[in-house]
């Protein structure tokens, strides 16, 4: 089984709704072996917009990066994500941050996540659960890449309206 470290956030609709069906859905082709608390972000590159839900979750799986891909982006489609502007509001957005060490840079796949280490609001919830997961291009643990951001506190706060996802896993 490979680990794999996922990235998941919404901003429209039922944000912890959609945040449970995801883990819910990832859990059927995924073995989900941790979930990460959840923070209310605020949005990043595109401001106007309301505010993320966002968490992420380790899993291991068999899938390829391609593979998984594929099942993710049929998810987030069987979840009601329509197209729509890049970096927009969305009601649920699930992003490969790791598969074990793969390194894949195509068209329609790059891993490790090339903009990871540039957002809080995928790093803190991340180094919940997988601090010490290194970048296999980089070098650099989650932890690490969290720390190199300098303050996180702004526009980024535990979501204290719910724990976890309540989806069951390992």
């Amino acid at each position: 089984m490979i680990p794999v470290l996922l990235g998941l956030g919404a901003n429209l609709g039922d944000r912890a709704a959609n945040l449970d069906a995801a883990v819910a859905g990832l859990s059927r082709f995924l073995n989900v072996t941790a979930c990460s608390p959840v923070y209310e972000t605020a949005p990043m590159y595109v401001e106007d917009q309301a505010p993320f839900l966002n968490m992420a979750l380790t899993a291991e799986t068999r899938l390829t990066p391609e593979a998984l891909l594929g099942a993710v982006k049929q998810l987030e489609r069987r979840l009601g994500r329509m197209p729509g502007p890049r970096f927009g509001p969305r009601c649920i957005d699930i992003d490969i941050l790791f598969h074990g060490d793969s390194v894949v840079a195509d068209r329609q796949l790059e891993i490790p996540h090339p903009r990871m280490a540039e957002r809080a609001f995928v790093l803190v919830p991340a180094c919940d659960i997988a601090g010490d997961w290194r970048n296999p291009v980089s070098g650099c643990t989650v932890a690490q890449m969290l720390d190199a951001l300098g303050p996180t506190d702004t526009g980024l706060v535990p979501w204290t309206e719910t724990d976890a996802p309540q989806a069951a896993y390992g």
